[in-house]
């Protein structure tokens, strides 16, 4: 199982290679919006900072998760049904898409703190976040994009089925950043982020169930 996990992302990120034009439709799209964000505003308060950051975030992280099977066909997932166990299949995809909106954050948080000023107070504990940030996402949406992927909706049906599940995430991220931030002093925010692993863990027990099922539809 490690072995096809490992060989699993090697092609994830092999595939993410050779369609460079994809992260460099990302890398676009970040810096536009938070440009169009500094024009509009120009001098952004911490509140709105923090829902700037997390609005950008979110749908960019939908952006790039959308074609993990979006852009495989029905050919080379027989392949890849033959060849490996769909957990392993799904972890491989998760912990690839984990990494890749981490990156993601990073490079958001960077452009917007470059336009708008470096509004985070604990940049440790900000990252630290992005990085459970990038877990949750990557959980709730890969799993609505294998989803999507036996449809034609492709994209629309991916923002429809995570939306309602993602929103509970979301508002944990808003609240925890806002710490780091300095807007609220909440010294049980440890508890905030037992909420949000357990939102990831029944998810992703929810995912190991069904996903099998899915795949061998």
């Amino acid at each position: 199982m490690v072995q096809e996990i490992i060989h699993l992302i090697a092609k994830e990120f092999r595939l993410e290679m050779r369609r460079k034009h994809a992260l460099g439709g990302i890398l676009l799209y970040v810096i536009s919006s938070v440009y169009i964000v500094y024009a509009g505003f120009f001098n952004i308060p911490k509140q709105s900072w923090n829902a700037i950051f997390w609005i950008l975030m979110l749908f960019a992280s939908i952006n790039a998760v959308a074609k993990s099977f979006v852009q495989e066909n029905s050919g080379s997932q027989l392949y890849l049904y033959q060849l490996a166990h769909p957990s392993a299949i799904l972890i491989a995809k998760m912990i690839y898409n984990a990494g890749l909106l981490f990156l993601i954050g990073i490079l958001t948080f960077v452009v917007l703190s470059t336009f708008t000023g470096d509004q985070v107070r604990d940049t440790g504990m900000f990252i630290g976040f992005l990085a459970l940030a990038a877990i949750g996402f990557s959980i709730c949406f890969t799993f609505t994009a294998a989803i999507a992927s036996k449809s034609n909706s492709g994209t629309g049906l991916l923002a429809i089925l995570s939306f309602p599940v993602v929103i509970p995430i979301l508002m944990s991220l808003v609240k925890l950043s806002a710490n780091a931030l300095g807007l609220i002093m909440d010294s049980s925010y440890f508890t905030d982020i037992l909420n949000l692993l357990a939102i990831d863990a029944m998810m992703l027990a929810l995912t190991f169930l069904l996903f099998p099922y899915l795949w061998r539809d």
